[in-house]
């Protein structure tokens, strides 16, 4: 039920539901907090579903092989079924990951200043939204960026340490 509810509503009604509706209830909560709860919350639904499909993408064959040796659940899954379904979810989870920073821009929408807010900010003093928000678009590409060489070094690692 968790999974369907975050994945079946947007991020935006996500940040305003725990940002306004803890208000209703008396909790004032800072913009800040609200927007890392909203986006844990969200992000942990995904990533936990990416997760369970890099699981159950893992061979049974590769279970029924370490019962008939006899492993038990927590071997069986740090030896044999996790390896395997780490080098299946690393392109989803670095992708729902770049997903994810380009996503804090929703924050803005609940006062929590980031980068493209900045960028508002700064647009209304300066009046130069081209040069503004393509620095934001730069400034946002060098954070994910990185992200994506990362998974791609992972991907090469994994490749190395299955042809062995």
């Amino acid at each position: 039920a968790f999974i369907r509810v975050f994945q079946g509503t947007p991020l935006l009604m996500q940040l305003f539901l725990v940002f306004f509706g803890l208000n209703i209830f008396g909790v004032g909560i800072n913009p800040w907090v609200a927007a890392a709860v909203a986006l844990t919350l969200h992000a942990s639904a995904y990533l936990g579903e990416i997760w369970r499909g890099c699981i159950e993408a893992v061979p049974q064959g590769q279970s029924e092989a370490s019962w008939a040796l006899g492993l038990g659940y927590r071997d069986r899954m740090t030896h044999i079924v996790l390896p395997q379904a780490a080098k299946i979810s690393v392109a989803p989870t670095v992708g729902f990951l770049v997903q994810l920073i380009k996503g804090t821009s929703l924050a803005s929408i609940i006062g929590f200043v980031e980068l493209t807010r900045a960028g508002q900010i700064i647009n209304n003093a300066t009046f130069q939204p081209l040069t503004v928000f393509s620095l934001v678009a730069a400034l946002y590409f060098i954070l994910c960026w990185p992200l994506s060489l990362w998974a791609r070094h992972l991907e090469g690692r994994f490749a190395i340490a299955t042809a062995r």
